[in-house]
């Protein structure tokens, strides 16, 4: 038995109007058009789809039972074309994002509204942990995209690295918020603030005081900037920690006692998209990629 997608859409047309001319009307097709399909459909199924009464077609006993299932199945067909649609116009899909911690509750809920806001049939899970378990979450290709920090490569990892600008951080008040940047000697003697010893952000900033001959004074250790933003905002110690941190905790109401500087020299928090290998990427993930690489525009430290 073949029947072909045409002949349903003819017979439920017929069975909706009760006429072949309206039913030619609505499928803009001819009527012999529409008479060709209900025969062979008929033909097909071995029993009469119409009788004829008052000037109408009302669909046979056997015809009305099948009617049922051909709405359900063209129903679909119509839900799949406009979800294929909605798809390649990049308003439907899943997005599964890993992610920092601090992103999560700070920058990155904002640009997931505004990419969301016109796109009603996304839907997204986002998961905050450490880089470690990012990166993990990549490789199993459990996660679409990732954003990390302290990224040395993986055979089935492709990645962006973007270099963040970064400032040093004061509590409001503090002798050197007069200063147009700050050097590792002017905040020698401070209590410093800064991420865990083993991350490569921290291991790059104990460089730059060592090149120039200072010790780095360590106060508190913390996991993520957010934490090191709330501290110096509450007047324990100083901290470098990039820009955009710095930006997001003050516009998120809680860092009224936190003053930015620039940090000379110029060192960047290397901060890395990430996606699997070996998985096509969705064209939404793709263009929620753009959309996060743009976020990131005014905070990039210019090479």
């Amino acid at each position: 038995m073949t029947i072909r997608l045409r002949q349903l859409e003819a017979f439920r047309a017929v069975a909706r109007t009760g006429s072949v001319t309206r039913a030619a009307a609505s499928l803009k097709i001819s009527q012999p058009a529409v008479s060709r399909l209900l025969g062979h459909f008929g033909d097909t199924v071995g029993f009469d789809l119409f009788q004829r009464r008052d000037g109408r077609l009302v669909p046979s006993q056997e015809a009305r039972f099948l009617l049922g299932e051909v709405d359900r199945l063209l129903d679909s067909l119509h839900h799949i074309e406009e979800l294929t649609k909605d798809i390649t116009d990049r308003k439907a899909g899943h997005l599964r994002i890993a992610c920092l911690p601090g992103f999560a509750t700070s920058h990155l809920p904002g640009v997931l509204a505004d990419f969301l806001k016109p796109r009603p049939g996304v839907t997204v899970s986002l998961e905050p942990d450490r880089p470690e378990r990012i990166l993990e979450w990549i490789i199993g290709e459990q996660y679409d995209f990732g954003i990390t920090d302290g990224f040395s490569g993986h055979p089935a990892v492709q990645s962006e690295t973007l270099d963040m600008r970064t400032v040093c951080i004061l509590p409001v008040g503090h002798p050197l918020v007069s200063r147009s940047e700050i050097w590792p000697e002017d905040i020698a003697n401070e209590g410093l603030i800064h991420t865990r010893r083993d991350s490569a952000f921290f291991r790059a900033l104990e460089g730059t005081f060592q090149q120039r001959g200072i010790m780095l004074n360590s106060l508190v250790e913390v996991r993520q900037f957010t934490a090191a933003c709330m501290l110096v905002a509450q007047g324990i110690g100083v901290s470098v920690v990039s820009e955009l941190d710095a930006q997001a905790y003050q516009t998120c109401g809680g860092g009224k006692g936190l003053v930015s500087k620039p940090f000379r020299p110029s060192l960047p928090h290397r901060l890395t998209l990430l996606h699997p290998t070996h998985t096509p990427i969705s064209m939404i993930t793709l263009e929620f990629m753009e959309a996060f690489r743009d976020s990131l525009k005014p905070y990039l430290l210019k090479t």
